[in-house]
């Protein structure tokens, strides 16, 4: 191995996403100071983003699908796995294993890159927008509905007719909501500004 194979291999090892950055020098910092802790193991963290996005009409037409797969996989950066229903329900015309969406489940690197991406790029260009309702789950997790996946510039219109919606699920290390909520506002989340 030469010399600069080594420094090639290093840098692309050291590779940290700009939000991740910004978490270990100023949010994490601001967290400890903020919740009164000392260990940095103490403070929440984002663990894990899980993306959902129901196909109704995958029941009639298998090629939705397929449609809603290719744009979570664009929209992610990662192959993206079909959902099956897991019980029979007569009312939705819906039988066991029968796809009826697709989801994807983010970490690391690619989960930072995500929520920059998703806070910075696809928010501002969503219609009338006013923030997020703070929408925790008691947990510390926060959960996010989004109408249309048109959103999120990776997606060509052409090749994708039908707006699909989405559930973006947040999961941190938080013990409860508070701390979810402070991580969140300190990584730059969106919400709703409370009428005083």
């Amino acid at each position: 191995m030469t010399k600069e194979t080594k420094k090639t291999t290093k840098t692309a090892s050291d590779y940290q996403p700009t939000l991740q950055k910004l978490y270990k020098e100023k949010v994490l910092p601001a967290l400890l100071k903020e919740m009164g802790v000392k260990s940095p193991m103490a403070a929440p963290k984002l663990e894990k983003i899980v993306i959902n996005v129901g196909v109704k009409e995958a029941r009639e037409d298998i090629k939705a699908l397929e449609i809603a797969k290719d744009d979570l996989t664009a929209i992610a950066g990662q192959a993206s796995q079909v959902r099956r229903a897991k019980k029979s329900i007569s009312n939705f015309k819906l039988r066991e294993g029968m796809p009826i969406g697709v989801r994807v489940t983010l970490r690391g690197a690619r989960m930072y890159e995500f929520m920059e991406r998703f806070i910075n790029i696809a928010c501002p260009r969503i219609r009338d927008f006013q923030g997020f309702a703070e929408s925790f789950d008691g947990r510390g997790n926060l959960n996010l509905g989004i109408k249309e996946h048109y959103i999120f510039p990776e997606i060509d219109v052409e090749k994708s007719p039908k707006a699909h919606g989405m559930n973006i699920t947040f999961v941190t290390t938080a013990k409860n909501d508070d701390d979810g909520r402070l991580l969140m506002k300190y990584m730059g989340m969106p919400f709703k500004k409370s009428a005083k």
